[in-house]
C-alpha cells in the first residue's frame, strides 16, 4: 500500500467508479493529470467541504425525491456517496419516526459529519431527534428503562456484536448500564436535546426499585480494559455529560488478534464496513489492519483519514478488472444505479414527482414513472429503510422481482424521448454519423462506464445485437427507427447487463 503509487487511468476510473456515481473517460483522465499519485487523487476527492443541503417538504416522498435529485446534480459525489452509507449505518426510519422534519434534519446532520471525527459524529447521533425517537430514547425514563438505544449504540453503531476473533463485545448488563446515561432525554420544538433531570436515573440509593442501581460502570468483563470493576461513566451531578462519557469509553474498547495483540475495536469495526462499502464484499483481516495503522484511525476516528487509506491500497483496485472468478464486485444499491445512469445519459427528472418521462419510451403518451416507485420496485425506499439494520446488500439487491425493475428502468430510460433535459438525447452523448458497429458499441459502452469490463465475447454479443446477427453491416442512425430500435435499444441492453450491475 503506498499513497505514492503513480495514478493510471484505469485505476483513476475505478476510483471514480466506487467513490463517485460516474467515471466518464474524461473525468478519470482529468484526475490523472491533476493528480500524479494514488494519495493526490484522494486527497483531491476527500477535500470537499460538506455542504449543508437538507431536502425539504411537506411529505416523506417530498424529500426524498428532492434527495435524488440533488445525488443527480451534485458536484459532491463521494459526499452523497457516504451520505448513503451512513443513512444505512445509521438507520432510521419515517414509517417510525413519522415527522418529515426530523428526518431531513437527520439526513443534513449525516452530510455535515460524513467524513470527520467519527466519534463526534456518534455522539451527535446521540443527540439526534429522528434517532431518539426511533430508537425509543424518548421513552427511556429511570422508572421504565428502554434498552433499545444501549444495545444498537454497540451492536449496530460502534463495536459490532463479536470482535474478529468471535468473542462478545459486550454483556447484557452493558446494555443496562448503558440505558441508565440515556434515561431522561428529550428534545424541545426546536429539535434540541434536552435532559429532564427529573426522569433521568442519578444512582441514589433511593432508587431501591431499579435493578441496574448502584455504580454506573461498563464493561467489567469485555473491552480488553482489565478491570473487573468496570468503566465508570458517571459525571458527579453533571448527569448530561454522561452520554458523552459513555461514548469515550466505547471508544477505547479493544480486543485481542490473532496475534495477541490488542486492537480498538470501533476502528477495526467501521473500517471494514466502510471497505465492504466503497472496495470490496468480504475484505480480508489484513486490508482492515492496514488501512487502520495506516490512518491512525483506532486512535484519531478522523474518517477522511480512513477513507484516504482505504483508496491507496492495492486491494482496492483488486476489483478494477472484469468480473470472473476470484474478483470481488459488488453490487450497485439500487439507488446507485438510478442515479448513476441518469448522470451518465444526462437526463434530469421531471417535477415535484421527480418522475421519469414516459414511462413506455412514447412522448405522446405513456405514464410519467416517479422515482420513488421505480426505486421500491428496486428494494430501496429512501428514509424507509427496513429494520434498524439498513438494508441487506450485495445479492440480496437481486431478486426476479428486482432484477425486472431495473430491467423496466432500463427500457424506460432509454426511451425517454423528447427535446427537453428530461429526455433521453443520444445526440448530445454520440456521433450519429457514425456508421460502424463496433464503433458505435465501444461509444455506448464508453459512455457507460464497461467498456474496459467485457469480455471479447461480450462485445461481440453487443455487436451482433446491433447488427441483427449481421443482417446491418452498417448502421444508419440519420434513420430515427433505426435511431429508437437500435441505438436506444443497445442502451438499455448495456443497462440491463450484469456487468453494469456491478462494480
Amino acid at each position: 500500500m503506498s499513497a505514492d503509487t503513480p495514478l493510471v487511468l484505469s485505476d483513476a476510473r475505478h476510483l471514480l467508479r466506487r467513490a463517485g456515481f460516474e467515471a466518464t473517460v474524461a473525468a478519470a483522465q482529468k484526475l490523472v493529470d491533476d493528480n500524479p499519485t494514488r494519495g493526490d487523487a484522494a486527497d483531491q476527492l476527500l477535500s470537499f467541504t460538506p455542504s449543508k443541503f437538507k431536502p425539504g417538504g411537506r411529505y416523506v416522498e417530498d424529500i426524498a425525491n428532492k434527495w435524488v435529485r440533488y445525488m443527480v446534480k451534485t458536484k459532491l459525489q463521494l459526499q452523497e456517496r457516504l451520505v448513503l452509507f451512513w443513512h444505512d449505518h445509521f438507520a432510521t426510519s419515517f414509517q417510525k419516526v413519522g415527522d418529515v422534519g426530523q428526518m431531513a434534519v437527520q439526513n443534513r446532520l449525516i452530510r455535515l459529519n460524513c467524513r470527520g471525527s467519527f466519534k463526534d459524529f456518534v455522539k451527535a447521533i446521540n443527540k439526534d431527534p429522528a434517532m431518539m425517537e426511533f430508537l425509543d430514547t424518548v421513552h427511556n425514563h429511570k422508572g421504565d428503562p428502554n434498552e433499545n438505544y444501549g444495545r444498537e449504540l454497540q451492536e449496530l453503531f460502534t463495536l459490532g456484536v463479536k470482535d474478529p476473533m468471535g468473542n462478545p463485545n459486550y454483556e447484557q448488563d452493558d446494555v443496562k448500564q448503558i440505558a441508565r446515561a440515556f434515561t431522561g432525554w428529550d428534545y424541545d420544538r426546536t429539535g434540541t436535546a434536552f435532559l429532564d433531570t427529573s426522569s433521568h436515573d442519578k444512582g441514589d440509593s433511593v432508587e431501591h426499585w431499579n435493578p441496574a442501581r448502584g455504580p454506573k460502570v461498563i464493561y467489567k468483563t469485555r473491552g480488553g480494559f482489565g478491570n473487573p470493576s468496570g468503566q465508570d461513566f458517571s459525571a458527579g451531578t453533571n448527569y448530561a455529560q454522561e452520554v458523552d462519557n459513555v461514548i469515550d469509553i466505547i471508544f477505547r474498547h479493544r480486543y485481542l488478534d490473532a496475534t495477541n495483540t490488542l486492537r480498538n475495536t470501533v476502528g477495526d469495526y467501521i473500517a471494514k464496513k466502510l471497505i465492504t462499502y466503497f472496495a470490496q464484499p468480504d475484505p480480508s483481516q489484513s486490508y482492515v489492519t492496514a488501512v487502520v495503522d495506516e490512518s491512525g484511525f483506532g486512535s484519531s476516528f478522523d474518517l477522511t483519514a480512513l477513507l484516504k487509506s482505504i483508496f491507496v491500497h492495492d486491494d482496492f483496485y483488486l476489483t478494477a478488472v472484469p468480473p470472473g472468478a476470484g474478483t470481488h464486485k459488488s453490487v450497485k444499491w439500487p439507488v446507485d444505479y438510478v442515479v448513476s445512469s441518469l448522470r451518465l445519459l444526462q437526463i434530469r427528472l421531471k417535477g415535484k414527482d421527480q418522475s421519469l418521462l414516459g414511462g413506455e419510451g412514447d412522448p405522446q403518451g405513456g405514464d410519467d414513472v416517479s422515482i420513488r416507485d421505480l426505486l421500491e420496485n428496486m428494494g430501496q425506499v429512501l428514509f424507509e429503510p427496513p429494520s434498524v439494520f439498513g438494508w441487506d446488500w450485495e445479492t440480496a439487491w437481486l431478486s426476479s422481482a428486482t432484477l425486472l425493475a431495473r430491467y423496466a428502468f432500463a427500457r424506460d430510460i432509454a426511451g425517454a424521448r423528447g427535446g427537453g433535459r428530461t429526455s433521453f438525447r443520444p445526440e448530445r452523448l454520440f456521433d450519429l454519423t457514425e456508421s460502424d458497429p463496433g464503433t458505435i458499441v465501444d461509444a455506448v459502452t464508453e459512455l457507460l462506464g464497461v467498456k474496459d469490463q467485457l469480455t471479447n465475447s461480450n462485445r461481440d454479443d453487443l455487436i451482433t445485437y446491433l447488427t441483427d446477427a449481421g443482417a446491418m453491416p452498417t448502421i444508419d442512425l440519420s434513420d430515427t427507427d433505426t435511431l429508437y430500435r437500435k441505438l436506444n435499444g443497445l442502451v438499455a441492453v448495456v443497462l440491463q447487463s450484469p456487468v453494469y450491475q456491478l462494480q
